[in-house]
């Protein structure tokens, strides 16, 4: 947690304001008079400015079968589009750049990961006809990244997938199905998948800098209510739509069919945000979701207070 108070402390000592004005002098291509933000109170920047956490464009990849420098249990997002290889992302990457801008089977695709969220959402970069690229504002809302197109310099709500600042406001990202997972359950499925090569920066990757940032009792950087039933705040929920579902629900159970959806839970993911380094992280196990059919439905494995503070009417599948 040191890393992370550390974080915390350069935030405190950023200004930060009410008004959508105090932004523009350093997004001077952002139309504010367009937004759905009602306070900007909600607004905060987190420290690093706009690409100071920078996204990936066009990664390398390699087969899956030469990877050997990711342990077995560090979590990856599988993304798996017909007429292509299924792609593993792994989290020891996107913990450091949070978006990937990548095309797959001739989708182009931006592969994000929020660590403050543990949101892990896959969009269809095609908007009003026009292919977006998406990198990291450094602002944050509810705990949340907010992305930013290049091409109109809006800025998107990334648990949501919604524009809610400049000319894309209101416009929602097509959500891809994808999932997270263990490296291990990757390449057991997929032995002839591909992996991401590890990008050109000078990172730790394989290092968690949010040491022990999910066992707190508060969320980092939120100060917005805890949610309903006595769900801690940063519990794993599977968000489908606006129904979210406790892991340790899922975890008991196994498999879960209601509401027109099938959530199966497996052992043998390590927690992203519990060890120093990832692969030592305890076991939060995997998901898959489904509908009736087989068929894999997009969703998110996000935590408690982030549901909450995103769906405040939503409904809690608690199984009582």
């Amino acid at each position: 947690m040191r890393l992370l108070a550390a974080a915390f402390a350069c935030l405190l000592a950023v200004p930060v304001s009410a008004d959508p004005n105090f932004w523009k002098h350093e997004w001077p291509e952002t139309d504010f008079s367009k937004t759905s933000v009602e306070n900007w109170v909600e607004i905060l920047s987190g420290g690093p400015p706009k690409d100071g956490i920078p996204a990936l464009d066009a990664p390398q990849f390699i087969e899956a079968g030469q990877e050997d420098g990711i342990a077995g249990t560090e979590p990856v997002i599988t993304v798996a589009i017909d007429g292509a290889r299924p792609r593993a992302y792994p989290i020891r990457y996107l913990t450091w750049h949070e978006i990937v801008n990548d095309e797959v089977g001739g989708v182009p695709v931006a592969v994000t990961f929020c660590p403050l969220c543990n949101s892990a959402l896959t969009f269809d970069r095609r908007v009003r006809g026009q292919v977006l690229s998406f990198g990291v504002s450094g602002k944050l809302r509810n705990s949340d990244m907010i992305m930013y197109d290049r091409e109109t310099q809006s800025w998107w709500q990334q648990a949501i997938g919604t524009g809610v600042v400049g000319d894309m406001t209101g416009v929602e990202l097509a959500q891809l199905p994808s999932w997270m997972e263990s490296w291990d359950q990757f390449r057991a499925r997929h032995p002839d998948g591909l992996v991401m090569a590890e990008p050109a920066w000078n990172r730790a990757y394989g290092r968690n800098p949010y040491r022990g940032y999910d066992t707190s009792h508060r969320p980092f950087l939120y100060s917005g209510e805890n949610p309903p039933h006595d769900v801690p705040p940063l519990m794993r929920v599977v968000r489908v739509g606006d129904r979210a579902w406790p892991m340790d629900r899922l975890a008991q159970a196994g498999e879960i069919s209601e509401a027109g959806v099938v959530i199966s839970w497996r052992a043998g993911q390590a927690s992203a945000l519990d060890h120093a380094v990832i692969g030592q992280g305890r076991d939060v196990g995997s998901v898959r979701v489904r509908d009736g059919a087989g068929r894999d439905l997009p969703h998110d494995v996000m935590f408690a207070f982030a549901f909450h503070a995103f769906w405040p009417e939503g409904t809690w599948m608690l199984g009582r």
